[in-house]
């Protein structure tokens, strides 16, 4: 795959069930990633060292995941000129809510593109979007790619319908009828 272009980066090992699927969502476009733990409050100078030599490392996009206060992904867009996706780690206590208010609500000039909570695929794929961008051969290789994917994604939703059409009708007085499916 090459070269890093994306950092995938968390508070803890414990956030890598969620962070995993950015990774995998990543690699599903051929994009290359490093994987780390860069605690913004356990290890604050690793996380500022990390954030002020990303860009200069060759990363394009840092995508960091934090349950809880969630300080990591505003703290390495404080010190980084690079995109920053923030993804809200569900912890056992309020579901995810504290570190979701916590990486949405940045102050202005510190921006964190924030995804659903536990939504770190989504995280890989806006990365993805974020490279393909660019005017070079592998953003328009990545774009490329995004439409097929975004076909897919089509293709799977109208056979569902077709399915659900199926098992249901179109008619009057079916099921599906009565809830504003065929209609």
């Amino acid at each position: 795959m090459g070269e890093a272009l994306v950092g995938v980066v968390m508070g803890s090992d414990s956030d890598w069930p969620v962070m995993e699927a950015a990774a995998k969502a990543l690699a599903e476009f051929g994009v290359a990633c490093e994987v780390d733990v860069v605690s913004a409050h356990r290890m604050p100078q690793d996380m500022v060292d990390y954030g002020r030599s990303a860009a200069e490392r060759g990363l394009r996009v840092v995508i960091a995941g934090a349950g809880g206060a969630a300080h990591l992904p505003g703290m390495l867009a404080a010190v980084t000129p690079l995109p920053v996706i923030g993804v809200p780690v569900p912890l056992a206590y309020l579901d995810g809510m504290d570190s979701l208010l916590s990486i949405v609500q940045m102050p202005a000039g510190v921006p964190v593109a924030t995804v659903s909570v536990g939504g770190a695929r989504n995280a890989g794929l806006l990365a993805v979007r974020i490279l393909a961008s660019g005017t070079d051969d592998k953003a328009s290789e990545l774009r490329a790619a995004m439409v097929r994917f975004q076909e897919q994604l089509r293709t799977e939703a109208m056979a569902k319908g077709e399915r659900l059409r199926a098992r249901y009708g179109n008619g009057v007085g079916t099921p599906a009828a009565r809830a504003g499916f065929g209609a």
